[in-house]
């Protein structure tokens, strides 16, 4: 996305609004929003309270560590960005090193699985662009903009004293000539904010169950989202399955139906055959509960109430 049009992002809303949250409170909702996800069941091929899905290295229990793991990495994120006050190159710089520490500290604790590396940069930036997002007073979806669009501007600095990346996500990205995370964050998470927020909003509107309403989140975001995960086990049948798999759920009328179950059950059929796991839609389920949670925040809710 053009600077220009992330811009409008931020010129749309005006009015004040409360406090945000302090450092520790953004992150206890980060956090939060990593075992909301992870305990969201079912998921099709995630790891979820009924087990690994198409993971041998990860389970419920370990990912619950990582989430606890990170709250002191996305504690010192906030405070950086709060106390640089706007995106910069050095704020980038920042943020990377503190990220990198903490991707430390998530394999220590997990024995040295990757439970959540792009958690860390995709919610760890919008954390970052939550101490920035004040002094306006528009409807959820404008203030969940708006953060987006200051992690966007963090993310477009380069990340200067970073090490050239071979990940399986980068593989994929290039391989595939994908966006990837960092095209996802720099367009300013328009999966979390344009589909997963949107459709957790319509889900809760139509009187579905708190617990179908993410996992439709989900699968939204899974239709459209070009997830390196799935990419990078299954290639472009993997990704196709899941993205067809998804919309298929979502045009049966959701999970909460029978005939969206039954096509949930198909989705993650396919995908454990395939071996594969849409982890980056996951990802992006956290950040898109985290924003709705800041949404709570500011109308004087508790995060203790929402976990499901």
């Amino acid at each position: 996305m053009a600077p220009a049009a992330l811009l409008k992002r931020v010129e749309r809303s005006s009015a004040r609004v409360p406090a945000l949250p302090s450092d520790a409170q953004l992150a206890r909702y980060a956090v939060t929003a990593l075992i909301d996800e992870v305990q969201l069941t079912p998921k099709p091929a995630l790891v979820d309270r009924r087990g690994s899905g198409a993971h041998r290295d990860l389970d419920l229990a370990l990912m619950l560590r990582s989430a606890h793991s990170l709250e002191p990495t996305f504690a010192a994120l906030a405070h950086a960005a709060r106390r640089r006050g706007e995106p910069s190159a050095l704020l980038r710089a920042e943020l990377a090193q503190i990220g990198r520490s903490g991707e430390q500290d998530m394999l220590r604790a997990t024995g040295g699985s990757n439970a959540h590396r792009g958690a860390i940069w995709i919610v760890g930036l919008l954390v970052a662009g939550a101490t920035m997002a004040t002094g306006d007073n528009a409807t959820n979806r404008s203030k969940a903009s708006r953060i987006g669009t200051y992690a966007a501007q963090i993310a477009c600095f380069p990340d200067r004293f970073a090490a050239p990346s071979d990940s399986h996500g980068e593989r994929a990205r290039r391989r595939y000539q994908v966006g990837g995370a960092r095209r996802e964050a720099q367009d300013g998470f328009p999966h979390a904010i344009d589909v997963g927020l949107p459709a957790l909003l319509a889900a809760r509107a139509r009187g579905v169950d708190e617990n179908a309403a993410r996992v439709d989140a989900l699968l939204a975001i899974m239709a459209s989202l070009d997830d390196t995960c799935l990419l990078h086990r299954a290639g472009l049948a993997g990704l196709h399955a899941g993205q067809h798999g998804a919309q298929r759920v979502l045009d049966a009328g959701g999970s909460s139906t029978p005939a969206g179950r039954a096509a949930l059950a198909a989705l993650e059929h396919v995908l454990l055959s395939l071996n594969a796991s849409p982890g980056g839609a996951a990802d992006l389920l956290a950040a898109t509960l985290f924003l709705d949670m800041l949404a709570h925040h500011d109308a004087g809710g508790s995060p203790d109430s929402w976990n499901i």
